[in-house]
């Protein structure tokens, strides 16, 4: 005996919606943001000259990028938890229809 309803029969279904960040473009953007930061921080010291500008740039790099990562992941979950509280309930029908067999 299936449980599925017979052909042609609705079912209601409350769902809630809402508006979700995606999670990827809050990180680039932070990654990006912490590269720009650091690149306007590190130009505007002077840089020893044994090491030069790449490498002070690189070595602040690994401090920035992943700082402003963390940054960009902390706006998406409070924008994330922020939509989920503005999340409307709605009701929802399903139709199953069962389609013939092509041979």
């Amino acid at each position: 005996m299936s449980s599925t309803p017979p052909d042609g029969a609705t079912t209601q279904t409350e769902v809630r919606i809402r508006r979700a960040p995606r999670m990827s473009v809050f990180l680039i953007l932070g990654a990006l943001l912490g590269f720009i930061v650091t690149l306007i921080l590190v130009a505007s010291f002077p840089t020893d000259p044994t090491l030069g500008f790449p490498a002070t740039f690189g070595y602040f790099l690994l401090y920035g990028v992943p700082a402003g990562v963390v940054i960009g992941a902390t706006v998406g979950i409070i924008l994330d938890r922020v939509s989920s509280r503005r999340a409307k309930t709605a009701v929802v029908e399903r139709t199953l229809i069962d389609l013939p067999d092509d041979e």
